[in-house]
């Protein structure tokens, strides 16, 4: 069953994919990584080649505004994230346009933020921008607004990391897939980093509490903002609005393409349309 699951990701059209900053980055000095950047445009820009309709959600603005600014410890309170970001996002864009530019294609930025999101026209107009920006061929680049948001205040002016935001995107746009690139290989039933005999889990047909439960033990896995938990949650919103999800290991950011050619590659959570489906329960709703 696996088998026939996976051959279906290669008939996918629309495509979101969240890489985050520990994919992104040197893991030394937290610089930007450009060869790596440099590999994921070209594979998003040969997949725009085959007809897909890429988004890309992508951390990496506060380690870009470090960077430039020549800061070597990470920020510790808002004000330097929301500096850093301001300077970071910029620049960010700036790599990710030249890049794009070299294999003939238009990166567009996308800032939103969850007040975009929690007021009807607000995410009204975002579904409209999306849809055109795809339409006119472009690539959505997306991040949180990072200058404006406070992760001090959990869940009301922020998303809370780039796994959800990625997730609620998917479904705001009608993606039918969504594909996260993250430190780890997958799903697994503990912690691989603690426990040796921890089992790789490759399909998820069905996202239940005890899954949810498992993944809040490994929360503290991950490098970024996003733990298993998190991603577990994005699973929930992707699934439930209709995208199937695959967590993957970003470390080789061509897994894309042996996703998208049907190869066993990360943990498949299948899609189940919930035909009640109301993002902004998602959105408001704390795993």
């Amino acid at each position: 069953m696996s088998i026939i699951e996976r051959q279906k990701l290669k008939d996918k059209k629309r495509i979101v994919i969240k890489i985050g900053s520990s994919s992104l980055t040197h893991p030394h000095t937290g610089d930007l990584n450009l060869l790596k950047i440099e590999k994921l445009i070209r594979v998003i820009s040969d997949l725009k080649g085959e007809g897909k309709e890429v988004v890309l959600v992508s951390s990496g603005a506060i380690a870009a505004g470090r960077q430039a600014l020549g800061h070597q410890a990470k920020p510790d309170t808002i004000a330097e994230k929301q500096a850093f970001a301001a300077v970071g996002q910029a620049r960010l864009m700036m790599v990710y346009q030249k890049l794009f530019a070299e294999y003939n294609q238009i990166a567009a930025q996308v800032l939103l933020t969850k007040n975009t999101m929690i007021h009807d026209t607000n995410r009204y107009n975002a579904q409209n921008t999306f849809d055109e920006l795809l339409k006119l061929g472009t690539i959505p680049v997306v991040n949180e607004n990072d200058t404006v948001s406070t992760s001090e205040i959990p869940l009301v002016d922020n998303f809370g990391d780039n796994d959800r935001l990625s997730a609620i995107v998917a479904a705001l746009i009608g993606a039918d897939l969504l594909i996260l690139l993250s430190d780890i290989d997958g799903l697994y039933s503990d912690d691989p980093r603690q426990n040796p005999d921890a089992k790789f889990i490759p399909l998820v047909k069905e996202i239940t509490p005890e899954l949810l439960l498992m993944g809040k033990s490994t929360s503290g896995s991950d490098v970024g903002t996003g733990g298993m938990a998190a991603k577990l949650a994005a699973a929930r919103i992707a699934t439930d609005g209709g995208s199937d999800m695959v967590i993957a290991n970003g470390d080789q950011v061509e897994v894309i393409q042996q996703i998208m050619s049907g190869e066993e590659k990360g943990t498949l959570f299948i899609a189940h349309p919930n035909h009640d489906f109301d993002l902004m329960n998602y959105i408001n709703y704390e795993y």
